[in-house]
């Protein structure tokens, strides 16, 4: 984590929920790395196991009577891990939410086979089906537009790992894409290929930089690059 003039305290581990690793902790802001397969809020079918839930119990710090909680910012899909910021009060919620497209949101991903340009940026018009499936469309009246910005950061026979720039974002937009260009996420069951070896889907939210809520300063939160996805690509990262 980084902030531009200022440093912060390191966040108490009491109370650690499981599947989420507090990255950074005030008064108005708690971000976290989520764990692929995990929701970020509940549905009529599960209640408990999100990450919603489970910071809520964790700003209450046992006590059952407390008023603490955390108000929704933003999401990403069950099976995508990474960076998650929320609010603790409905100024910094709203104060988020307004800023969302100005923020910088980086993710890495692993696909499948190698592209021929090897940056590049993608932009359609995405729709989503009466199925759930997100699809790309000519018409801009039906279509919501969409922007990807995308770099190779390694390649090896079967695979590519990229990092990705979210310049707009719309639901699966980065999966959608991808697929759309023919290399789809490695794990993705919905837009990719039938792929038994795949551990889980490839897709990470690995960079978000934001304007804090209450200091007005910039403010950058950063995670690894799972180990997973190194080792489809045989990566390793220089040390000097």
């Amino acid at each position: 984590m980084q902030e531009k003039g200022s440093s912060f305290k390191a966040p108490s581990k009491k109370y650690q929920p499981k599947g989420l690793s507090i990255i950074y902790e005030d008064h108005d802001i708690l971000v976290v790395d989520k764990i692929h397969g995990l929701l970020t809020i509940g549905t009529e079918r599960e209640k408990e196991k999100t990450a919603h839930f489970l910071l809520n119990e964790y700003v209450k710090k046992g006590n059952d009577r407390s008023r603490n909680r955390v108000f929704i910012v933003h999401r990403l899909d069950r099976e995508t891990s990474g960076i998650l910021i929320f609010a603790k009060n409905e100024k910094a919620k709203y104060f988020l939410q307004e800023r969302w497209k100005e923020f910088s949101k980086k993710y890495v991903a692993v696909v499948h086979g190698n592209l021929q340009d090897k940056e590049g940026v993608i932009t359609s018009y995405l729709l989503e089906n009466k199925v759930f499936r997100v699809y790309s469309v000519r018409d801009p009246d039906k279509g919501k537009f969409s922007e990807t910005g995308y770099r190779v950061i390694k390649e090896s026979d079967k695979y590519s790992l990229l990092e990705i720039d979210l310049y707009t974002g719309r639901k699966h937009q980065i999966r959608v894409h991808l697929s759309e260009e023919g290399h789809p996420v490695v794990g993705d069951k919905i837009y990719g290929y039938e792929d038994k070896e795949a551990k889980r889907l490839a897709l990470h939210a690995a960079s978000l930089t934001i304007i804090h809520p209450f200091t007005h300063r910039e403010i950058s939160f950063e995670t690894e690059i799972p180990p997973y996805f190194k080792s489809l690509v045989k990566y390793r990262e220089q040390r000097y």
